[in-house]
C-alpha cells in the first residue's frame, strides 16, 4: 500500500490555526476594552490606590505641616521675648526687687552689727559626770545640754525682740533645724560640741528680761547651779551676726512648747 505524503514543515498552516489566532486578537481585545471601562467608571482614580503614586501629596502635606508649627513656634518665641523684656524694665519688675531688698535683712540673708547679748550654755564637768554614773544620783543625760535647751534660748531671745541671731556662728532662719546628735548638736549640716555660743542682736535689757522669764531656762539654771552646766550672759554693744548662706526652701514647721520640765 502506498504511503500517504508527508507535509513540509514550510507548508501553510491549516484554517484551524488561523482561526485559534482571530479568537485570540479578540480575547486581548476585551481584555482591553474591559480596563478600559474599569478606569472609566473609577472616575480617573485607581481602583487601587498605590503608595509610591501617594508619596507626592503626603510629602507636600507633611512639609505644609512643619512650615506651620515652625511659625507657630517663631511666634512664641517672639512672645516670650517681648514679655521677658517688658519684665525686665516694667513697674512690677522694680517694685519685686526693691521688696525682696526690703526683705533680705528680716530673711536672714544679711549681716547684722548691732548691741545685744551673748548666752554661753555647757555640759557639766567630767569629774561630774563620772561621779554621776557611779553614784546615780542623777541621769548622766541631765548633765548634757541638748537641742530643747538651746531652742528654749533661741526662743527667748526672739520673743525679747532679737532680730538677728547665730548660733556657734551660724545664723539663725525660721528654717534652721538643731538636732542633738549624742552629746554634740547638728546645725545646718555641721556637728558642734560644746560649749555652745549664742549671740543675739537687739535691745540688752530686753532680751536679758525674756531670758530670765523662761521657764525652760530657768530649770537649766538650776542644774547649773547644783551640778556645774555651763550658763552664762554677757551684753555688748558691738555684736555681729552673719547673713544666712544656706538653703532657705521651707519643707515643715513644727511649734516647740516651752512648757513642760527639762
Amino acid at each position: 500500500m502506498p504511503e500517504a505524503p508527508e507535509h513540509s514543515a514550510a507548508q501553510p498552516a491549516s484554517g484551524t490555526t488561523r482561526g485559534w489566532r482571530v479568537l485570540s486578537l479578540i480575547a486581548f481585545a476585551g481584555v482591553g476594552l474591559l480596563l478600559l471601562t474599569s478606569g472609566l467608571v473609577a472616575g480617573g482614580d485607581q481602583i487601587r490606590a498605590g503608595s509610591v503614586s501617594d508619596l507626592p501629596r503626603l510629602v507636600r502635606q507633611q512639609k505644609a505641616d512643619t512650615d506651620a508649627v515652625r511659625a507657630k513656634v517663631t511666634a512664641l518665641r517672639r512672645e516670650v521675648d517681648g514679655l521677658s523684656e517688658a519684665a525686665d524694665s516694667g513697674t512690677e519688675s522694680r517694685r519685686l526687687r526693691r521688696q525682696v531688698r526690703q526683705l533680705r535683712p528680716s530673711a536672714g540673708m544679711t549681716m547684722v552689727q548691732g548691741e545685744g547679748v551673748t548666752v554661753i550654755l555647757d555640759d557639766a564637768p567630767k569629774a561630774v559626770i563620772q561621779e554621776a554614773k557611779v553614784t546615780g544620783e542623777i541621769e548622766q543625760e541631765e548633765l548634757n545640754v541638748h537641742q530643747q535647751d538651746l531652742q528654749a534660748v533661741v526662743n527667748a531671745l526672739w520673743s525679747g525682740g532679737a532680730t538677728a541671731i547665730s548660733l556657734m556662728g551660724h545664723r539663725i532662719i525660721s528654717t534652721t533645724g538643731i538636732k542633738c546628735v549624742g552629746n554634740t548638736v547638728r546645725l545646718h549640716g555641721e556637728v558642734f560640741s560644746p560649749p555652745y555660743k549664742i549671740v543675739a542682736i537687739g535691745d540688752p535689757l530686753e532680751l536679758q528680761a525674756a531670758l530670765d522669764e523662761s521657764d525652760w531656762i530657768a530649770q537649766f539654771r538650776v542644774l547649773a547651779d547644783e551640778y556645774g552646766l555651763g550658763y552664762a550672759t554677757a551684753s555688748s554693744t558691738n555684736l555681729t551676726v552673719p547673713a544666712y548662706t544656706g538653703i532657705s526652701q521651707l519643707r515643715s514647721a513644727r511649734a516647740i512648747s516651752d512648757a513642760g520640765g527639762r
